[in-house]
């Protein structure tokens, strides 16, 4: 049972406030209670603060508050989208420097993943613990195949796209595939999608990550707990480079999900949230 500082906002019902950083606003979005170390979490590819999935935020924000952003150009975040990590990551730390509550939790999944590293790199005094999801260390193989990427930058967006690319063909997983999308799309107040300049910055953005040569010195400086999450079967930033990055990382710990994909954490959302807490609880005892 939550405190007196409890506050009452879920994901869904969560209002979009707005920080503004050396001129540039960012939404954002914050869920759970009032008080306490607060959880960063950092958006995929063509992702907003939507995106998310309810039972994932809402575990998560149980007993800590939970933050979402959306980046430059994204939903109602004003600028234009970086076409590379450092830049996604320097906006990532100056909006984490602006909330004024670090050292924060962070957690990234796929593209946010990757400035997650770069931020536990550049900016470690920001982050006590770190979850990096679906995501891979620079120098990543297999990264985003072009029938991938096609099916990916789709515009609209059609969750057939996204039930063959976040899940595996199992029925378990599909069926787990379309409750994530039901859930997903039970908030009625949107952010805006993102446009094709977005889709186009956030690919040049993962490519460039991927084809730069591997970093495994920066990794190797890392000191903070950092948790490693990926399904058993990543078509999209292929499981293998979350072994990588587990094995780059000093204190890495890899989590596997069983048939399931790139969506892992929203194929098992109850199991998710409770292994990120369980391992926070952990590593900050």
């Amino acid at each position: 049972m939550r405190g007196a500082a409890a506050i009452t906002d879920a994901h869904q019902t969560a209002q979009t406030q707005f920080l503004d950083i050396n001129g540039l606003s960012l939404a954002y979005r914050r869920i759970g209670p009032s008080l306490g170390i607060p959880l960063v979490m950092l958006q995929r590819f063509r992702g907003n603060m939507d995106d998310w999935d309810p039972l994932v935020v809402d575990g998560l924000a149980y007993e800590r508050p939970v933050v979402l952003v959306d980046g430059r150009g994204i939903g109602r975040s004003g600028g234009t989208t970086p076409d590379n990590v450092e830049a996604m990551a320097d906006d990532a730390a100056a909006f984490i420097d602006a909330l004024g509550e670090r050292p924060v939790d962070l957690l990234g999944f796929s593209l946010g993943g990757m400035l997650a590293q770069q931020i536990l790199i550049k900016r470690p005094d920001l982050v006590r613990t770190a979850v990096l999801v679906g995501t891979g260390p620079r120098g990543s193989v297999g990264v985003f195949s072009p029938d991938v990427e096609k099916k990916a930058s789709k515009i609209p967006a059609d969750a057939q796209s996204l039930l063959s690319l976040f899940f595996e063909p199992s029925e378990a997983s599909q069926n787990a595939g379309r409750r994530h999308i039901q859930r997903v799309m039970l908030r009625t107040d949107r952010e805006p999608p993102v446009g094709d300049n977005t889709i186009r910055a956030h690919v040049a953005a993962i490519r460039g990550w991927a084809q730069s040569p591997p970093s495994p010195d920066g990794l190797a400086k890392v000191r903070q707990p950092v948790l490693v999450v990926s399904g058993s079967h990543d078509i999209m930033i292929p499981t293998v480079n979350s072994y990588e990055l587990s094995q780059q990382l000093p204190t890495g710990e890899l989590l596997v999900y069983p048939d399931s994909g790139h969506g892992s954490l929203f194929q098992y959302p109850e199991r998710f949230a409770s292994d990120v807490a369980r391992f926070v609880a952990d590593t900050t005892a």
